[in-house]
């Protein structure tokens, strides 16, 4: 009998002393970090397409262009591990209109540029050379990885502003970290595509320089959910 009772009161004292824990007064806050950074890098996809009736011609015809824009690319400053081939296609074609089988072919190249200020020329130039399609253009910071770690400080240095906020306002202190959650995402606002060349007459004299981009601004965004213990 005297064991039970031994047996019962331990597990009583156990159970307070859990729960006790569990009821330790905690303090959960959101926090946000902002980096904004105008970027100094451009991912450009870039395609060359050809249509014809004879596969064989068309993919050669095709392969004299690309040949002209690689020549091209190695004679700018862009390293040539950020010349990449992305997709290679041959296909059949039917055009509905004019009631006709042909073949379409296609490649495209993804190129980094890590000068933004040659992009105008080298866009002029990749052009001359026989391209027919941009796919698009995506800009991007060679500083990515630390202006996240920026963006991480500011979120949690935050979040322990308001738990400080809170606490003050309790009458009680705020405590270590027990629990971080991190929702990081990366927002950005695209560049807008323009053409704003004027004539001269136009402007009254003088010829406008030509500008096909508007670079914009890339915002890293970082989110985190902390949870303070309070004393």
């Amino acid at each position: 009998m005297k064991k039970i009772i031994l047996i019962l009161a331990v597990m009583t004292a156990v159970a307070i002393q859990a729960q006790e824990k569990t009821l330790q007064p905690q303090i959960s806050v959101s926090g946000e970090g902002k980096v904004k950074v105008i970027p100094d890098e451009a991912i450009i996809s870039i395609a060359v397409e050809t249509k014809g009736e004879e596969s064989s011609k068309v993919k050669k015809e095709n392969d004299v262009v690309i040949d002209k824009v690689l020549k091209y690319l190695k004679t700018t400053k862009i390293n040539q591990k950020d010349i990449k081939t992305e997709r290679v296609s041959l296909y059949p074609h039917y055009d509905y209109q004019k009631k006709k089988n042909y073949f379409m072919a296609t490649q495209t190249i993804n190129i980094i540029l890590r000068d933004l200020s040659q992009y105008e020329i080298i866009m002029d130039e990749l052009v001359k050379t026989g391209i027919n399609r941009i796919n698009g253009v995506t800009f991007q910071s060679s500083q990515v990885e630390t202006l996240k770690s920026d963006a991480r400080k500011q979120a949690v240095a935050e979040a322990k502003k308001k738990a400080q906020d809170f606490a003050e306002a309790l009458g009680q202190k705020v405590g270590k970290a027990i629990l971080v959650s991190d929702n990081s995402q990366s927002y950005y606002n695209p560049p807008m595509f323009r053409n704003v060349a004027m004539a001269a007459d136009a402007m009254g004299g003088g010829v406008m320089e030509q500008e096909t981009i508007a670079i914009g601004e890339m915002e890293i965004r970082t989110n985190v959910n902390v949870t303070f213990i309070l004393e």
